[in-house]
């Protein structure tokens, strides 16, 4: 029985583990989504990368923007004034929410 259960946990624990590392937020992955934390983190951000840049541009940026006030962007380590500037680092118009 002590095996069953520890079996169970252990699957338990692989699921959570999956389901967290893979979600979709404005129609970015989570691999897109991470890939640009070092543009929108910390004192001094590194310039967006090219697939970073990439990500912002199939991103739903209305959804983004939306983001702008909200405490999910904190609560990743990102600095919104920062995310809110990505688009324009990436050489698109950011939508009127953006600003």
């Amino acid at each position: 029985m002590a095996k069953a259960s520890l079996l169970i946990m252990v699957v338990a624990l692989g699921w959570l583990v999956a389901s967290t590392a893979a979600f979709t937020i404005c129609s970015m992955e989570a691999g897109e989504f991470y890939g640009c934390l070092p543009a929108i983190r910390g004192p001094s951000p590194s310039p967006p990368s090219s697939d970073c840049c990439n990500a912002i541009k199939r991103a739903d940026l209305n959804c983004l923007c939306s983001y702008k006030d909200s405490a999910l962007l904190p609560s990743f380590g990102v600095d919104p004034k920062l995310a809110m500037a990505l688009p324009r680092k990436c050489n698109l118009v950011p939508p009127p929410a953006c600003q």
